[in-house]
C-alpha cells in the first residue's frame, strides 16, 4: 500500500506538489487567524472625508497662544484623500511678526505645502521674501528657494543658496536658519558680505 502511494506521488510531483503548497498555505492562515492580534477597531462614525479643491483660497492660522501665526492665499489648494495636509499653488503669505511695531513678513512661493496641524509649511522652487522698514531699521529682501518653516515660532531653514538684502547691506552663503522673532540670520556655508562703511563720529 505505501509503496503504491509513493509511486502515485512519484507520477504526479507537479499536483502533488501544488496540493503540498495549497495545504502549507492554508495551515500558515489559519495560525495567522487564530494567534494574530484582534482588528483595529475603528472609532469614526460616519462616511470618510473625501479630498477637495479650493480655488482662490484664504486662509489663517494661530499658534496656542490665540496670535496670528501666518495668513496665505493662493490660486489653488487641494486636500488630497486621505491626507490632511494642503498641497498649493503659487502661495502668497505672511508671516506674523510677534514684536509690537515690527512689521510681517511677505512672501511668496512656486508651490507650497501644510501639515494638518499647520505647525510646518513647506515652500518649494523659488521663494521671494519682504519686510518692510521700520523704526532705525531697513527694509529687508530674502531671496532663496525649497524652505522650510515653522510658523508658529517663526523659524525658518532651507539648504539652498540664499541672499539677503537690507538697505545697502547685503549677505549671500549657502545653508540658512532664521529666527524672525528675534531677527536672527545665520547662513551656513560660502559666505560673502558687503556692508556699507560707518561714518565716523566727529
Amino acid at each position: 500500500m505505501i509503496a503504491a502511494l509513493r509511486l502515485w506521488f512519484r507520477d504526479r510531483k507537479l499536483a502533488s506538489a501544488i496540493v503540498l503548497i495549497a495545504l502549507a498555505a492554508g495551515l500558515a492562515q489559519a495560525l495567522l487567524w487564530w494567534m494574530g492580534p484582534a482588528p483595529k477597531q475603528n472609532d469614526f462614525v460616519g462616511p470618510p472625508r473625501s479630498g477637495y479643491t479650493l480655488s482662490n483660497f484664504r486662509m489663517w492660522s494661530y499658534n496656542p497662544q490665540g496670535q496670528l501665526a501666518f495668513r496665505m492665499h493662493a490660486p489653488q489648494l487641494e486636500r488630497r484623500e486621505g491626507d490632511d495636509s494642503l498641497y498649493i499653488d503659487s502661495p502668497v503669505f505672511d508671516l506674523a511678526s510677534k514684536k509690537p511695531g515690527v512689521p510681517d513678513w511677505h512672501g511668496q512661493s512656486l508651490y507650497g505645502w501644510v501639515d494638518k496641524s499647520g505647525s510646518l509649511i513647506k515652500l518649494q522652487g523659488p521663494v521671494t521674501m519682504h519686510r518692510p522698514p521700520y523704526a532705525d531699521t531697513a527694509a529687508t529682501d530674502l531671496v532663496t528657494s525649497d524652505v522650510t518653516v515653522w510658523p508658529k515660532e517663526n523659524r525658518m531653514v532651507t539648504a539652498a543658496p540664499a541672499q539677503m538684502t537690507q538697505g545697502a547691506s547685503r549677505m549671500s552663503g549657502v545653508g540658512m536658519r532664521a529666527n524672525l522673532n528675534d531677527n536672527h540670520l545665520e547662513l551656513l556655508d560660502n559666505v560673502h558680505a558687503t556692508f556699507p562703511p560707518r561714518k565716523r563720529k566727529s
